[in-house]
């Protein structure tokens, strides 16, 4: 195995995909490697985070459940803090048809905004925060979240 390939699989980075009966258009391993490529540009040294793609059905109840909000989002992550053996603990939630429709308002295509709530997810589990209002595609978080976007999905040859 390559030096580039082992990194981009390091344990001290541990990223697990799953699919809660949807359908995702991009690999899980894809997605993996994005959410460690972040942590590493983070310079976070250890990290165990979960990425689970759920319905709407099964967001709008997160949703509700725990920030109070009727109806599916986007993402939502919680960030279950840091320890010293695991570093940074994670679980970050994304519901894909919420995303298919983004995806078409924000005129990009579906694999990019799916890439781009993996990018905010990371983002939130490392402590990452942006405002709720108009200001947030502003804000620190969401600068940070565009140029880890360029640097690893829309142009992966140059940032990896």
């Amino acid at each position: 195995m390559s030096p580039s390939a082992r990194s981009a699989r390091s344990p001290k980075h541990l990223v697990e995909v799953q699919r809660e009966t949807v359908s995702v258009p991009v690999a899980s391993s894809r997605l993996a490697d994005l959410s460690r490529n972040v942590l590493r540009a983070l310079r976070i040294p250890r990290a165990m985070l979960s990425i689970t793609f759920v319905s709407a059905r099964r967001m709008a109840a997160l949703n509700k459940q725990h920030l109070g909000h009727q109806g599916p989002t986007d993402v939502i992550t919680f960030a279950l803090g840091t320890d010293p053996v695991n570093g940074v603990q994670g679980d970050i939630y994304i519901c894909p048809e919420v995303a298919r429709r983004q995806a078409g308002e924000h005129r990009v295509g579906v694999r990019e905004e799916i890439a781009r709530l993996v990018v905010h997810g990371t983002l939130h589990a490392c402590g990452w925060e942006h405002p709720e209002d108009d200001a947030r595609t502003t804000s620190p978080m969401w600068r940070r979240q565009e140029q880890l976007m360029q640097r690893f999905w829309l142009t992966p040859a140059q940032g990896a």
